[in-house]
């Protein structure tokens, strides 16, 4: 399955994945799980929200038991992301098979649409529709880079945009979700363990900052006749750094637009975007109303004008604690297998149907720590230790 999985939207410059919502790398990747839903011999289906669905056992008979990921990147992303809960969802299925178990509840295995917001700019679009988190008035409004909205975006690929939104009766019937994940970042590498629980997710947003100024000319303009947005901007990044340090939290400019981006042009815009993620509520308002602050100051400082407008959020999700617990228990009867329990600052189909039902996380040791690039890792022996314990989680909790 990896071996398939892999050709897949990447990029022979970078190594990295561009599988965006909607595009002919995310027709591929979804073409691929279903056909791995059909060897198997699967019910096949896929939502009003275009997010897929493999089924062992009839999901009408309720609380039934959900696994699975997604398959679409940021842009140069890596390999795991995503892909590695979609595999080993299948792979467990396959050791449960093998093993011989006799499964109470239904199972199902999912891909959710637009995990990674990397084309609409919004993470976890396909869990956000179908937990009522996302309005059909705001997917609607959803477009990418070139003007292409969600709906037009779904209709090229084939599926019909008419039916998206809430979708409370198929989030009904499902008992338990459990999502495999590899782990972004260095915390079971450092315990020396291959499979840890997730405890909660930090609270997490995206803010745009749009630093208005005034095109001209950049070799004629004098320097204290400018309206030059850029050192505003590029002093609220520093700003942004400084404050996430003091409040041992973390705050990052991924993205920038420039207008009107010429490299003899004083730009008339600067528009940039901060994620910014806390260990908790307070600490994360914290640092936001400190860049949002020193922006403003900056802007003044330059004669230019400052909007602010918080695009996401997501506030912090402790996953069900009677699952957390059970899943400990589970996997605890091995002796041989140690089972870390631990928080993250990366935001997941997981935490969004936390709200709706109830959700728990396994996560696969990285030892690089690097996740959203090519570098982003998971040994085979760490990835097979996943398998082995998301089908002892699956079996445990599909026995009535």
């Amino acid at each position: 399955m990896w071996a398939e999985l892999l050709p897949i939207g990447r990029s022979s410059a970078s190594g990295g994945y561009r599988r965006y919502a909607w595009t002919g790398a995310d027709t591929d990747c979804r073409a691929w799980f279903r056909e791995q839903a059909e060897a198997r011999g699967l019910t096949y289906e896929v939502d009003r929200n275009g997010n897929q669905w493999a089924w062992l056992g009839d999901p009408a008979e309720g609380d039934a038991v959900v696994t699975g990921s997604h398959l679409d990147s940021v842009p140069d992303g890596g390999a795991f992301d995503g892909p590695l809960g979609v595999v080993s969802a299948f792979a467990a299925l396959d050791e449960l098979r093998a093993r011989g178990a006799e499964l109470d509840r239904p199972l199902g295995i999912v891909n959710f649409g637009d995990e990674e917001g990397a084309r609409f700019g919004l993470a976890c679009v396909g869990s956000r529709l179908s937990s009522g988190q996302l309005t059909v008035e705001q997917a609607h409004r959803l477009a990418d880079g070139d003007g292409v909205t969600l709906p037009r975006a779904m209709e090229a690929a084939g599926y019909d945009p008419e039916g998206i939104g809430a979708d409370p009766e198929r989030l009904g019937r499902i008992g338990a979700f459990v999502e495999l994940h590899v782990e972004q970042g260095r915390a079971l590498d450092l315990s020396d363990d291959p499979v840890g629980i997730a405890s909660s997710i930090w609270p997490h947003g995206r803010w745009r900052f749009d630093f208005r100024g005034e095109a001209n000319h950049a070799g004629t303009t004098r320097l204290g006749d400018r309206r030059d947005p850029m050192p505003a901007y590029a002093e609220t990044v520093l700003a942004a750094r400084r404050a996430a340090e003091l409040a041992g939290a973390v705050a990052t400019f991924g993205k920038i637009a420039v207008e009107p981006n010429g490299v003899n042009a004083i730009p008339s815009l600067v528009r940039g975007w901060l994620d910014s993620r806390a260990d908790g509520q307070e600490t994360l308002d914290t640092v936001v109303t400190g860049i949002e602050r020193a922006a403003q100051e900056h802007a003044r400082a330059h004669g230019i004008d400052l909007e602010v407008v918080r695009e996401s959020f997501t506030p912090v999700v402790e996953f069900d604690h009677a699952l957390r617990d059970e899943l400990a228990r589970l996997l605890g009867r091995d002796a041989d297998l140690k089972v870390p329990v631990l928080g993250t600052g990366a935001g997941h189909d997981a935490g969004i149907l936390a709200t709706s039902v109830p959700t728990a996380m396994l996560f696969v040791r990285n030892p690089t720590g690097v996740s959203h690039s090519p570098a982003e890792f998971a040994a085979e022996d760490d990835c097979v230790a996943g398998v082995r314990a998301l089908a002892d989680v699956l079996e445990g909790l599909a026995r009535r």
